[in-house]
């Protein structure tokens, strides 16, 4: 397996049970030695993969995801998405309970939140900020187990405090410019390896909703 990494020439109505999703091992990046994180075809059971038109991949700019951002997190651990398991379970493969045990392991974080203000990315630990400067750094196509595709935007760091991660990657179900009203990021120092994460993928929402009203949203997609 190779990985291809494609630059630009230059340099998810919540969509969130699509954002609860069946995590699977990825297999390839197109062209990747790398293994990828998130199947975001999630419990849905597609009959044929979702496979990613290259040709349709547009470069985006952090003003995607500008914007307050929360973790969803807290809402789990407290009891605010129990709802959205026992609905999962309903018509799902997994009990409530391992629904939920599965999502502990994905959305795990202790990044409470995010600021994405202009090129600048802020993250929040117990109420500390690290900042980081970013610059666009590409995006990779990759394949997972299931053989469905996804799309993952890449920016590196290009100034500001040393804890802040050399890496950020987005994961948010689009392929072109768009705003969104979620994503997972992912972030860490080595770039390849980062793309290997298949267990952990921690989700943010808009930081003026409610776990309710995410809640809500889950169950009504």
């Amino acid at each position: 397996m190779l990985r291809t990494i494609l630059k630009r020439t230059d340099i998810l109505a919540l969509a969130a049970l699509v954002a609860l999703s069946t995590q699977a091992t990825a297999q390839t990046a197109t062209s990747s030695t790398s293994t990828h994180n998130h199947n975001h075809n999630h419990s849905h059971q597609a009959k044929e993969p979702v496979l990613v038109n290259e040709a349709e991949i547009q470069p985006r700019d952090l003003s995607d995801w500008e914007a307050d951002w929360q973790s969803v997190y807290p809402f789990l651990q407290d009891g605010t998405l129990d709802p959205v398991m026992e609905h999962k379970a309903e018509s799902g493969k997994k009990t409530a309970e391992e629904y939920r045990a599965y999502y502990e392991t994905g959305y795990k974080t202790d990044v409470e939140r995010i600021l994405i203000d202009g090129s600048s990315v802020t993250f929040f630990r117990d109420g500390q900020p690290v900042q980081g400067q970013y610059t666009n750094d590409g995006y990779e196509i990759l394949t997972y187990a299931s053989g469905n595709q996804g799309v993952r935007f890449i920016f590196e760091k290009s100034g500001g405090d040393a804890a802040a991660p050399q890496f950020i990657q987005f994961s948010d179900h689009e392929i072109v410019p768009t705003k969104v009203d979620h994503y997972h990021l992912y972030w860490g120092d080595d770039r390849a390896k980062l793309l290997t994460e298949v267990t952990n993928w921690p989700t943010y929402f808009h930081a003026e909703l409610t776990g309710a009203e995410i809640a809500a949203g889950m169950m009504a997609h």
